[in-house]
């Protein structure tokens, strides 16, 4: 069983911080290139940052200096640490990552189910 889970979410106040966890379930499995993209009312969804296997990141302007992602391999998890938090950043947030599962010769893309962050001023 291969699954995808977002956790982390939660409200603050401006100038707040919160860590955002995208872990991939099941043993053996692997992970690839992961992005966290988030989608507020009314706008389309859009990347905020992103790591590749080697750990190379790049990320949105209107994150840059304020977010950071990183990743454990071992354990199958990528971060994204949001500090310095806006209600601009108000959104739901989705992981997305390829996925090797365990045993298979295939790479598959994978989305989590959402985790809500909401910033008050």
């Amino acid at each position: 069983q291969v699954q995808l889970v977002e956790s982390g979410g939660g409200l603050v106040q401006s100038g707040g911080s919160l860590r955002l966890s995208c872990a991939a379930s099941g043993s053996g499995h692997q992970l690839y290139a992961v992005g966290w993209h988030r989608q507020a009312p009314g706008k389309q969804r859009e990347l905020v940052a992103r790591i590749t296997t080697g750990g190379r990141t790049n990320y949105a302007d209107s994150v840059k200096g304020r977010f950071t992602i990183s990743r454990d391999n071992a354990v199958n998890t990528v971060y994204l640490q949001m500090n310095s938090l806006k209600p601009e950043d108000t959104a739901v947030y989705y992981c997305n990552a390829g996925i090797k599962p365990s045993g298979l010769p295939y790479v598959n893309e994978y989305w989590g189910q959402g985790t809500q962050v909401t910033v008050s001023s």
